[in-house]
């Protein structure tokens, strides 16, 4: 992946590789579930127990192979209790592998009495993949990695997935015989079909018509692939349950987002995180939420938006930015070119244009004029400003805070507010205009603009004094 990241922690619609892989495992409901550490072990086992907090963690030591990945897992989990029955080996880097695939392979695996089960897909270009080989009768023989296969099997087309289900007891016996005697120096798990078979049990195979659930990630360009086809998906599933999505091409909704019947998505929105939309919102277009509550009925234009809470009915945008903390009440706005920070703004109230509200409470059903700022940081200590209930601002306000504005209030455009207004106060900076007459011809001779001040100068003398009589006049 050449990253600092480990690969199966770089994400697939919002959640790690790892993640889809533990999701669809637990759905199991298995007796263990086991993560096997090798690479960036620290990092991999720390995410592995928040996504699935009852997982052991098992460490591979140096001998290297998926084999024996599998063994030193077996090993462990027989020290605490011992394994019988089924056992199912996945990987963390098939993250659209779906549980009810591995209930069927499971399924399949038990009531046919199988020793070991495997989940194939038939590919185009099987280049890279292990090869299934089967007998004339269409049993499973055993599976050749590429690099140790025949020309003959490199033209076989069914290939091994890497998923298997087990038989505890056959898988334990058998992975004592496999050996690091191939090409690649490692134990490879598919040894175990051969040696199964050689002993008598039977292996049979499961195959998948869905190809993108064993899709694994080596790069880049894959995990963009894999990024590309789950999205398709999911909004394939939210369009089936009710949703409008506009453009699929140009939206992107994460897995863990949830959508209310009847929202509507518009062209170019991005959903990230817990963001969730209520019935009959709409969101976008060119928006991006992440962890952001939409109430019914709203209206989220041209924004990008985190950690937010927005009421039913409300309005947001166009140009808006919703940092975290803000919280807008039903039928609320928070209008054009306007960014809020830590602000509680209550029903009905507006914040229509050109505004930064941070560190506030806004009551009900009050107005914050255009332009105005609230400054909340004095070098040192963030402070809080607090407005009433049905206040009116005047535009250009600045609110130095911490200062409070009672509930009915007003105030004049362009006033600093240092100081509390009472309730039903206006509020305003007394400063007589001074009009310097003849000041640009006086100061700034020879510009456009002295230029443009003596014409006009000349054109009202000349429509006092020169203007004709009409005889109707006398």
């Amino acid at each position: 992946m050449k990253s600092r990241t480990p690969k199966i922690l770089h994400p697939v619609g919002g959640i790690s590789m790892l993640g889809h892989a533990l999701a669809a495992a637990s759905e199991l409901h298995p007796r263990f579930l086991a993560v096997v550490v090798r690479h960036e072990r620290d990092l991999v086992a720390a995410h592995a127990a928040e996504q699935a907090p009852a997982a052991v963690i098992v460490d591979q030591d140096s001998i290297p192979g998926t084999g024996r990945a599998v063994q030193v897992a077996l090993s462990a989990l027989d020290a605490a209790a011992g394994l019988e029955g089924t056992v199912v080996v996945t990987y963390g880097d098939t993250p659209l592998l779906e549980a009810q695939t591995l209930r069927n392979l499971v399924a399949v695996h038990e009531t046919s009495g199988n020793a070991v089960t495997v989940l194939t897909a038939r590919l185009a270009d099987p280049t890279g993949y292990g090869r299934v080989l089967r007998a004339e009768d269409g049993t499973v023989t055993g599976i050749v990695e590429h690099k140790d296969a025949s020309d003959e099997q490199r033209a076989v087309r069914e290939i091994n997935s890497g998923i298997y289900a087990f038989d505890a007891a056959v898988l334990r016996s058998a992975l004592e015989s496999v050996t690091t005697a191939n090409s690649q120096g490692e134990m490879y798990l598919t040894d175990v079909l051969g040696i199964a078979r050689a002993a008598g049990g039977r292996i049979s195979a499961v195959v998948t018509d869905d190809t993108w659930q064993v899709e694994g990630v080596n790069d880049r360009v894959q995990l963009a692939a894999l990024n590309a086809e789950h999205n398709r998906r999911n909004l394939d599933k939210w369009m089936r349950a009710g949703v409008t999505v506009a453009d699929p091409a140009t939206t992107w909704i994460d897995s863990t987002v949830t959508l209310a019947e009847d929202v509507t998505i518009l062209p170019g929105t991005q959903l990230h995180g817990s963001t969730s939309i209520a019935r009959d919102a709409v969101v976008g277009p060119d928006t991006t939420l992440t962890n952001v509550t939409v109430g019914e009925g709203a209206h989220v234009v041209r924004t990008h938006g985190s950690d937010a809470v927005l009421g039913a009915g409300t309005s947001v945008g166009p140009f808006a930015y919703l940092r975290p903390g803000t919280v807008l009440g039903a039928r609320g706005k928070i209008g054009t070119f306007v960014e809020t920070k830590n602000a509680d703004i209550g029903a009905g109230s507006k914040v229509p244009h050109l505004s930064y509200v941070g560190d506030a409470t806004i009551g009900e059903e009050s107005n914050i004029g255009a332009a105005s700022v609230f400054v909340n940081y004095d070098g040192v200590n963030k402070h809080h400003t607090t407005i009433g209930s049905h206040v009116r601002m005047g535009s250009d306000n600045m609110y130095v805070a911490p200062v409070t504005v009672g509930d009915g209030a007003y105030s004049g455009a362009g006033t600093v507010v240092r100081k509390d207004v009472p309730a039903g106060a206006l509020a305003i900076n007394v400063a007589p205009q001074r009009n310097l007459d003849g000041w640009v011809l006086d100061k700034r001779p020879g510009t456009a603009a002295a230029e443009a001040a003596a014409a006009a100068a000349t054109n009202t003398s000349s429509s006092v004094t020169d203007s004709p009589t009409r005889e109707s006049d006398h």
